[in-house]
């Protein structure tokens, strides 16, 4: 029984839910704030391709997935891998854009806190030397 408890636990750590009517995993449902994202990311790949005039084939085969993949990635399919999202980015030469997306250089929040944690003073360590009175 402990086994069972511990894949629940790993499903659910790799965003799967647990569904009360049998055994299999559902996928977690993202937040309509991913959700929004996602279709704005597939629309602006969309219009990526057509200013390239390439076709939903042509990017398919140099992602190395299929046309109807590439159309649920358009359409901002959360189901779909990000590799698959850095695939059709890498074959519409966007790739770049996907490193920068959590780079600690445009973090302004995690840098505000980092100096915030900072203290407010510095002092040297007292010396540990016992002196030669004695």
């Amino acid at each position: 029984m402990a086994r069972g408890n511990n894949v629940i636990f790993v499903l659910h750590y790799l965003g799967f839910t647990y569904h009360e009517g049998g055994k299999m995993p559902t996928p977690h449902a993202p937040s309509s704030a991913v959700r929004r994202a996602l279709r704005q990311l597939g629309a602006d790949i969309h219009d990526a391709r057509r200013r390239r005039r390439l076709t939903m084939a042509v990017i398919a085969e140099r992602a190395f997935t299929s046309r109807a993949t590439v159309q649920r990635v358009e359409a901002g399919d959360p189901g779909v891998s990000m590799g698959i999202y850095a695939a059709v980015l890498l074959a519409l030469g966007l790739l770049g854009g996907l490193q920068e997306v959590a780079d600690a250089a445009h973090d302004t929040v995690g840098q505000s806190l980092a100096t915030a944690a900072l203290p407010q003073r510095v002092r040297l360590p007292r010396s540990r030397e016992k002196s030669d009175h004695g």
